[in-house]
């Protein structure tokens, strides 16, 4: 089993970026998925998800978007409008599976 993101990196306040996760050796259509994100010194926390959970951080809400393909096999997380407080490593997890993605660095630096 595998999920492997991509897509994260520096980018300037107010951009846009794309994370992707693939997944490898199981199906996320099965599964509800959801992306968390950690900054340094802080715990992980959800900011998006497929499945019913509403709890995210006020200031994602309205910039992210959790999207899915299931012809890849991959999720993606639309990020517009990041702020320097959106620096972090993002991972995705496979709820059903109890599996989480290895983590990809965005940093938001002018």
């Amino acid at each position: 089993l595998q999920l492997v993101e991509s897509g994260g990196g520096l980018v300037q306040p107010g951009g846009s970026l794309r994370l992707s996760c693939a997944a490898v050796g199981l199906a996320f259509s099965r599964s509800v998925m959801s992306w968390f994100r950690q900054a340094p010194g802080k715990e992980r926390e959800l900011v998006e998800s497929t499945g019913s959970a509403t709890n995210f951080p006020d200031s994602v809400k309205g910039r992210f978007t959790i999207s899915g393909d299931n012809a890849k096999n991959t999720v993606y997380l639309q990020m517009n409008n990041l702020k320097p407080e959106d620096t972090a490593v993002y991972y995705c997890y496979a709820h059903i599976y109890n599996y989480w993605g290895q983590g990809t660095q965005v940093t938001v630096s002018s």
